[in-house]
Parts: structure tokens; sequence; C-alpha cells
């Protein structure tokens, strides 16, 4: 007969494996290309006039919402600030990964000194997309995702005055900062991050980058 320690040593161990085999968690593993569930509807883009890099599209409202992340899509959420906007968009990006099963984590950029080593953290994590949100990032992504091209950015509610060609942008008139001393626009409105737009952004951005469309601005003004 099996003695009581041994006996509970066993379940623990067992137990710890069936966590270990089911989890989710490991994005060490071999993970294939993602691929869009769906297609973009009529007026997202132009088919017989793709966009050039860095150009502005304005696609039909709701010409996006027929496509969806593939199952066990890897995304970071990249925040920075506590203010309004940023608040909208993080609560955007928290519930569509929610309602589409995305695998998501975060990275909080900490104040300025923190805002560089925040996005390496998020790039080490070898996610299929980073999602910036907080005009405190725009500045640092400019500097950084240069030197990570074959990682893929969305940024929401803000823009890249240069970006290369991994990252793409969802702005409209009450958003676009685009940093580099710049400042901000004479439009900016913080109560333009409506839950909708910002829940709008989020999709838009998602399937142009899954269908890659990247490197362009999106713009969403009459959402």
């Amino acid at each position: 007969m099996r003695s009581p320690l041994r006996a509970v040593a066993t379940l623990v161990a067992a137990a710890a494996l069936v966590a270990g085999c089911g989890s989710g968690d490991d994005w060490s593993r071999p993970h294939a290309k993602p691929t869009a569930v769906g297609m973009l509807g009529a007026g997202f883009t132009d088919p017989s006039a793709p966009p050039t890099p860095e150009a502005t599209v304005t696609p039909r409202p709701g010409s996006w919402k027929g496509v969806h992340p593939p199952k066990g899509y890897r995304v970071v959420l990249l925040t920075a600030g506590d203010d309004r906007p940023t608040r909208a968009l993080v609560s955007a990006v928290e519930d569509w990964a929610a309602s589409e099963h995305v695998d998501l984590r975060t990275v909080v950029a900490d104040g300025p000194h923190d805002l560089v080593p925040g996005i390496g953290r998020a790039v080490d994590m070898g996610p299929d997309l980073v999602i910036s949100a907080g005009n405190d990032l725009v500045d640092p992504l400019a500097v950084v995702t240069a030197s990570h091209l074959s990682q893929q950015f969305l940024v929401v509610g803000a823009e890249l005055a240069e970006p290369t060609h991994n990252v793409t942008a969802v702005d409209w008139s009450g958003a676009s900062f685009r940093g580099e001393g710049l400042g901000m626009s004479s439009t900016y409105a913080p109560e333009s991050f409506t839950a909708g737009r910002c829940a709008a952004a989020v999709r838009a951005g998602v399937a142009a980058v899954l269908h890659n469309l990247t490197g362009i601005v999106i713009w969403l003004d009459h959402v």
C-alpha cells in the first residue's frame, strides 16, 4: 500500500503536468504565421490601386467587420499613461481580445524612462502584433520600430510621422498626435475617444495588418 505522502506527491505532480500541457501561455513554441479569418468588405481600400507606404486610407465604415484574427493570435498591448483617451483605447483592446479569444498580454511602460525599455519588452515576447495605446509612446516607437522590421506594430489613436512598413496606425481628427516635436494637433479632442470609435479603430487596424496592408494610416473620421 502506498504511503499517504507518496500519494499526495503523485497527485501534485500529475496536476502540474496537466496544467502545463493545457496552458496556452508558452509563446516560445513554434507558431505559424497568422492569417485572417474572413475578408475585408468593399470600400476598405481600392483593390485596383493598393495604398502606397505611408499613405492614408479612409475605409468605408464597417468594411472591416467581417475580419477576425485566427485562433491563438498573440498580441501584446503596450501602453503608457493614465489619461482618459489612453484608458478608452486600453479597454477597447481588452474587450476585442476577449471577444475574439486572442492571447493577450500587457506591457505597461512605467514613466518616461521606461518607454523604450517597455517597447523592448513587448518585442522580446515575440507576439504576432504589438498594439500601442498612449501618446507618450509615439516618439519612442519612431526610434525603435525601424530596428525591428519583422515585428508588426499597430498604433491606435495616434500615428508616427514617418512610419516604416511594419507600423500601421488608426487615427481621426480628434486624435492625430504625431510626436517629433510637432505638438498636439489643433483638432485634438479627448472626447472623440468614444468606446465605439476606439473599438472600430482596433478592429480596422487589426484587419489591415492581417491582410498585409501595413505601413499606412487608416483614417476613421466617419465612424
